[in-house]
């Protein structure tokens, strides 16, 4: 079946590589210069999964500022890396600094990785002093209170490239966010605190547009699924999924799958036409609609798009920006909640699902579609996908407003093996969390985190630290070295800087 895709690819996107010198080395050291930056890029290019273009070395105060106006006009650049190779004034640097709206990695590098003792002379000193000059932009960056990311090392160093990869991962999704259109089908659950939120805020500081359609308009979309479609769809479940007998064509709960292909039908037509990346429903508010979305929720979580329950638009956002972040590695993400605990001593493990809405990106194994009641939403029991996410390293991240400011909280976490759970048919995962259970229950509540989360298994707490940085919210980050003392002295030392500065 032809769809468009929505695309969640890093390879529309670019990073340009600026080079720092001045006019006083002359046209040969600045062609050397050149040349020297040219190989640090195609390096930079070869070994990160964002294309890395280069530009001329800047030696100029208002070719600069131009290079930076050009950079913020250009959607497809997601942010700039910039190496002083000699030394650059960096008073030169402040009308570009002070006009850039993209994000900004400072490498700190030099052309080579060893030094050539017994031939150094002046000439070579004056050519490769990027010790100097990094230091000088440092400097600048720091003055002006520039957010950025600082590397430092040899771009042949494995380490260095994965840094540098971490960063265009978090500006590819804070440039996901810039652009972000999001669907709140109905609003949120009734009564409920922590999936309210300023969505003024969220579109000034993360780009997103929140808005709310009603149900009815999703569900006429469902009613104008053609059977074509559906069959198309139905093709497609049979073959990527084992169907419980009963769904099959002809089956006695057949119709309940064609329902639930029609659902998927009409709700990616709908976010395709409108240019939607994320999306919210609310078992409290289905209108016609005759299933509560489970299936189609899945699959389209899957492709990349953002979602939330209970018209958690926050959780989806997070979702959306975890998808644009791990394009390209192994894992996925997904919409989770911590449900229930084991609390057995010593080997503490914490059970997550939803109602039906779990991807099965976090899972490489075959994934059941079934069929169940759903003692919630009034409506006819609901097809779904069932299985268990796979064992491994995650995260768990939640978005939350504290009234003045918006706030992460994320926690590293081990997924691990579950036992038989022949009752509960739905999308699950059981972990670990870092440093232990009690620790990190704590802390969680003692941030004011939501319930929901994303749970990825591709980018870990670096790449969403990086993120925060880049957009200006705060993260309270749980992990092996957290202790709940530190953790909440932390939490008061925030709450003194976001009075003090208003940031």
């Amino acid at each position: 079946m032809s769809r468009a895709a929505l695309r969640t690819e890093l390879d529309e996107y670019q990073v340009w590589f600026l080079t720092g010198s001045q006019g006083l080395y002359g046209e040969e050291t600045l062609a050397q210069v050149a040349a020297q930056s040219r190989v640090i890029a195609e390096a930079l290019d070869a070994g990160t999964p964002v294309r890395v273009v280069w530009k001329p070395v800047l030696t100029d105060r208002d070719v600069i500022r131009r290079t930076m106006l050009e950079a913020n006009s250009d959607d497809a650049v997601i942010g700039l890396v910039a190496w002083m190779h000699t030394f650059s004034p960096a008073k030169m640097w402040i009308s570009g600094l002070d006009l850039l709206q993209k994000p900004l990695l400072h490498l700190h590098t030099q052309a080579e990785v060893e030094l050539p003792w017994a031939t150094i002379d002046m000439d070579f000193m004056n050519l490769n002093q990027a010790a100097h000059g990094d230091r000088e932009f440092g400097y600048i960056q720091s003055r002006l209170g520039v957010a950025r990311t600082t590397v430092s090392g040899h771009v042949s160093d494995p380490r260095v490239v994965a840094e540098v990869s971490t960063w265009q991962r978090a500006a590819a999704g804070r440039a996901a966010l810039q652009s972000l259109r999001l669907a709140r089908f109905g609003d949120n659950m009734r009564f409920v605190a922590v999936t309210e939120g300023d969505k003024t805020e969220a579109e000034r500081r993360l780009g997103v547009q929140v808005n709310t359609w009603g149900v009815n308009e999703l569900a006429a979309a469902v009613d104008a699924a053609e059977p074509a479609e559906i069959d198309a769809l139905i093709a497609e479940y049979v073959e990527l999924y084992d169907v419980a007998p009963e769904l099959l064509p002809g089956a006695a709960r057949h119709a309940s799958l064609r329902y639930g292909a029609a659902i998927e039908v009409g709700l990616r037509s709908f976010l395709e036409e409108g240019g939607f990346g994320a999306f919210t429903t609310n078992f409290e508010d289905l209108g016609g609609l005759r299933q509560l979305p489970g299936l189609a929720v899945q699959r389209l979580m899957a492709e990349g798009y953002g979602f939330g329950a209970e018209g958690d638009w926050k959780t989806a956002v997070l979702v959306r920006l975890a998808n644009v972040m791990g394009a390209g590695l192994s894992g996925g993400a997904s919409l989770m909640e911590d449900y229930t605990y084991d609390l057995t001593p010593g080997n503490e493990r914490i059970l997550g699902a939803h109602m039906l809405e779990v991807s099965p990106s976090l899972t490489t194994t075959r994934p059941r579609l079934e069929i169940h009641p759903l003692g919630i939403g009034g409506r006819e029991d609901p097809v779904r996908l069932v299985f268990t996410a796979d064992a491994g390293p995650g995260v768990v991240v939640a978005l939350s407003d504290m009234g003045d400011r918006l706030r992460l909280t994320g926690n590293d976490v081990t997924l691990v093996d579950a036992p038989d759970l022949p009752r509960l048919p739905v999308g699950r995962a059981v972990w670990r969390p870092a440093p232990d259970f009690p620790t990190s229950t704590a802390c969680w509540l003692e941030a004011g985190a939501a319930h929901h989360t994303v749970m990825s298994t591709a980018v870990g707490l670096e790449t969403f630290r990086t993120f925060a940085t880049m957009v200006g919210i705060e993260l309270m980050e749980i992990t092996d070295d957290t202790s709940v003392p530190s953790f909440v002295r932390e939490l008061r030392l925030n709450d003194a800087y976001q009075r003090l500065t208003g940031r």
